[in-house]
Formats: C-alpha cells, sequence, structure tokens
C-alpha cells in the first residue's frame, strides 16, 4: 500500500516537473517577445535609441544606414554615409533621438532592424538568449538612384523606375530631398537637447519650398494630365469597344455642355484628330475629352479604380508615406459633364503620384497585371542567415492582356511615328522599342504653369517582354518667368536617362 503511495507521488511529482517545465519554456520563449513588448512591463523597456540597430543595404552592396558607437550615454548613434544620404532620404528615412521618431524604411522594417530575440532552431537555443539586429538590402541601387539625381538636378519633381514582372523598385528619387544625417545627433556641443541641436534645422525643411520632408514620388499627387489617356484608351477597350472605331473629327476646341459658350481646346491650339490609335500619339485633348463623355462616368470610375486609383498602392513604406491618387466617384460628375471631360484628359480633380503612374505603366508592360510594389529584397541577421526574401506576387488585374498588348501598341506610337508627341525622343541606336505617353497638365486655370509628365516602358516591340517601367514628374510653376512646355520637353529627359541606364543595367 505505501509503495503504491509513493508511486503515485512520484508520477504526481514528475507531472508537475514536466508542467513546470513547458510553462518555463512557454514564458521564455514563446512569449518572450509578447511579454517584453508588453506596455505594462516598464522594467524591460530599454531605450530603442540606446539599442544596436542593424544596417540597411542598396541592390549594389552600398551601405545606406549604419550605427555607430559613442562614448555618450546612448552608447549607439544612427548614421547615414554622406555619399547617399540625401540621395537615399526619402527611401531610408530616418530613425532619430533628436526628432523622436523613425520614418520610411527605418520605421517600416524596425522589428527587424532592432535589438530582438532571434528564433530558437537548436535546443541549445531553447536554454539561452540569443540577441540578433538583422540587415536589410532593398531593390534600388546607388547606380540608378545616381542616374536619376543627375537627371533632376536643379529640377523639382520625382522620378519612379520599376522592374513590371516583379514589382521590384529599381528607382525612386524625388527632388528636394533632405539628408538624414542632420538629426543624427545626441546633443549640441553646448549641452543642449538632442532635439534643441537639430530643431532650426527640421523647421527650416519643414518650411521649405517643395516640401522635401515628404516623399515626393509617393505622397505628392498631382495632375497626370494626358498620362491618364492610356486609362481612358484601355476604359475603352474593356468597356465600351465600340469606341475604338470612332473617328474624330480634327478641330481645335470643342464646346463644353451646359457652360454658356466655354470650350476645351488642344495644346497650343493646334487642330487634331483622327482614329483612336492617332488621337492616342498625338494626344488630343478634345477627343479625348469626348471619350470621357462617352464612356460615361462609372466606366471611367472603375476602369481609374482597376489600374489602382483611389487606393494606396501596398509599398512597404510606413502609413502616410504613400498616397492615394484621386479619379472622382460617379456621384461627383452628377450635372457636370464639362467636369468629366475635363478629367478624362487628367485634370479637373483628377491626381495622382509619381508612383501610381509607374504602375500604371507597368500594368500596360504586364499584360494587365500591377504588381505589389515593394523596396525590400532580403532581410539577413547577424549571422549570415536568410530571415526573410521578398516573394512577388500581384496586387490587381488591371485590364486584360489584349487590351494592354493593344494599348501597349499604340504607346509606340507616341515615340515611333512622326507627329507623336515624344518622336525621336528614344532612338533606335540608343533604345529597344519604347512605349511611352506624354502629359502636360495645367496648374492654373489662367496663366502659364504646367505639371509635365512623361511615363514609358521598354523593350516594348512586339513579343517583346517589357523589363523597365518609368514615370517621371517636373512642375514648372507659375510665376512671372514662367513658360509653356511640354511633357516631353521637360519630363521626357529624365525617363530617358534613367530608362538607359536600367536597361544598361539589366544586360
Amino acid at each position: 500500500m505505501i509503495n503504491r503511495r509513493i508511486r503515485w507521488l512520484g508520477l504526481v511529482l514528475m507531472a508537475c516537473f514536466a508542467l513546470l517545465f513547458l510553462q518555463l519554456n512557454n514564458f521564455q520563449v514563446r512569449q518572450a517577445s509578447k511579454l517584453v513588448s508588453n506596455p505594462d512591463n516598464v522594467t524591460s523597456q530599454p531605450d530603442p535609441f540606446m539599442l544596436p540597430r542593424g544596417d540597411i543595404y542598396s541592390s549594389d552592396g552600398a551601405i545606406l544606414a549604419s550605427s555607430k558607437r559613442t562614448n555618450d550615454s546612448y552608447g549607439e548613434l544612427r548614421v547615414y554615409p554622406a555619399a547617399t544620404a540625401t540621395l537615399f532620404a526619402g527611401i531610408t528615412g530616418y530613425y532619430s533621438v533628436a526628432v523622436g521618431s523613425a520614418t520610411g524604411l527605418e520605421s517600416e522594417y524596425d522589428q527587424y532592424l532592432t535589438q530582438h530575440n532571434s528564433p530558437a532552431t537548436t535546443l541549445g537555443q531553447l536554454l539561452t538568449e540569443h540577441k540578433t539586429t538583422d540587415d536589410i538590402t532593398i531593390t534600388v541601387s546607388v547606380a540608378l538612384q545616381q542616374a536619376a539625381e543627375t537627371a533632376l538636378a536643379g529640377l523639382t519633381g520625382a522620378v519612379v523606375a520599376i522592374d513590371p514582372r516583379t514589382g521590384a523598385i529599381l528607382a525612386m528619387y524625388g527632388n528636394p530631398t533632405f539628408n538624414p544625417d542632420l538629426f543624427s545627433v545626441h546633443g549640441g556641443p553646448k549641452g543642449e537637447s538632442a532635439f534643441d541641436a537639430v530643431t532650426s534645422s527640421y523647421d527650416k525643411l519643414l518650411s521649405s519650398p517643395g516640401d522635401p520632408l515628404i516623399n515626393y514620388a509617393t505622397a505628392q499627387a498631382k495632375a497626370p494630365g494626358s498620362t491618364f489617356k492610356v486609362v481612358d484608351t484601355s476604359a475603352i477597350f474593356d468597356r465600351a469597344p465600340q469606341i475604338a472605331n470612332h473617328y474624330f473629327n480634327s478641330v481645335s476646341s470643342i464646346p463644353l455642355p451646359d457652360t454658356n459658350g466655354l470650350t476645351l481646346s488642344n495644346f497650343g491650339g493646334e487642330s487634331c484628330g483622327g482614329t483612336l490609335a492617332v488621337v492616342l500619339l498625338r494626344s488630343c485633348d478634345t477627343a479625348f475629352a469626348l471619350v470621357g463623355q462617352m464612356l460615361g462616368p462609372d466606366k471611367l470610375y472603375r476602369e481609374a479604380s482597376a489600374f489602382g486609383f483611389d487606393s494606396v498602392p501596398p509599398i512597404d513604406l510606413p502609413a502616410g508615406e504613400a498616397a492615394a491618387s484621386n479619379f472622382p466617384t460617379p456621384q461627383a460628375f452628377a450635372g457636370d459633364t464639362p467636369g468629366l471631360m475635363k478629367s478624362a484628359i487628367g485634370q479637373q480633380d483628377v491626381t495622382a503620384t509619381t508612383l501610381q503612374m509607374a504602375l500604371v505603366a507597368a500594368g500596360i508592360a504586364d499584360n494587365g497585371v500591377i504588381m505589389a510594389p515593394h523596396l525590400l529584397n532580403q532581410i539577413v541577421d547577424d549571422e549570415g542567415n536568410v530571415v526573410q526574401t521578398y516573394h512577388p506576387h500581384p496586387w490587381r488585374r488591371a485590364t486584360s492582356a489584349k487590351t494592354a498588348q493593344t494599348v501597349r501598341s499604340y504607346m509606340l506610337g507616341v515615340t515611333e511615328i512622326l507627329g507623336g508627341t515624344a518622336y525621336g525622343m528614344f532612338p533606335s541606336y540608343e533604345f529597344p522599342p519604347v512605349a511611352a505617353k506624354t502629359g502636360t497638365a495645367q496648374i492654373t486655370s489662367r496663366g502659364c504653369g504646367t505639371y509635365n509628365w512623361l511615363i514609358a516602358t521598354a523593350p516594348a516591340g512586339p513579343g517583346q517582354t517589357p523589363t523597365v517601367a518609368v514615370a517621371a514628374i517636373v512642375p514648372i510653376p507659375p510665376g512671372p518667368s514662367c513658360h509653356d512646355v511640354t511633357g516631353a520637353q521637360v519630363a521626357g529627359p529624365v525617363v530617358k536617362a534613367v530608362m538607359q541606364k536600367a536597361l544598361a543595367m539589366q544586360q
């Protein structure tokens, strides 16, 4: 009887020990991260600005952000190399105790970059705690960013290049930019606080023309002008194919309904008309205003939405650093046919970011599929093990493969047919066939001042698979020295330089 009780007691104690062991491992391993990050666990919350931090690398191996040891109370300072700081500011963002926040990739991938417990993969790691920081490598190269910077030198604007097959961002640069290393301080020379040491620099950037702290490429939406005609043309084939055979009379202007004699004119007052292919390559405003009227607000809105308007592109940047582009809802055009006609040529209340228009070009390039845009390539831990690799996936189907191929062939006319608005810009001795669309939107209803655009993809000849899609915007603001220019004249050289470098790097 006694031996039996001892055996039962032994079994109970062994069960209790097993449960204790499991619960200990539950706390130390499975729930460790959750417990450490619990806001009620104040004793285990170290100042994140005092912790080591992983590096950010460009696709061609340059360090874009790193941490260095300091002799002050923080012990670690985030720094940005001078050679690439302004070049990648809109991408890396900053991680600053002085500002008290993080932006860009520094914020988006903070959980990997900051020191954290590494996952246990062996029995020994189950019983010990291993702290690690991860490094991230992005899809953007220094070489292509430098080409973008050079092309935009002295200009306000932005350019985005994408691999339409994967959604990988190849270049993303906006001007004006800023130097994130200005915020890499722990205090001033006279003992000022970190914030006081950067206040003047930060305030100056906040009030600078062009909003350098706001990513021009992803968060500043402007009227896309005639680049929106790519969406119009796709809507015709997708939703009203009978319009594709319409012949547009050659006119210099058309009356706007219900406006007591107001008219809408072509750029420069030129006469323009012809088949759909011709009015696209010549960018006839009169024709596409009528297209908007013939399509109607519902069809045009649904096509714009399919291409990503009115949605924030799913790029891996923090909330608020990528903006939605806008095409008004059908209800907004109730009783406003003139507004619909102006919207069809990318004006009125239509706005788009440079990223959005690059995605429009990418959708046409990739047979109607827009791949999710992304900056991340890989995450690697401090022992060289790959923690995560980005896997490309579609964001949305913008249009059918047949429509995309047809529109792409029409866009070839823009660069290859005499009279095309970008004719001769991409000579065959320098480029493969390039499909493009120009855009020039008025900034104000009176006087000069324009948003100048060009979107393009290549190689875009018959049977070819486009590997690069590029969009650029260069505004010319109103003013006493303002002059009317076109997207081809101003944004064209930017796209040309970036396209040429991107294609060469893919060889």
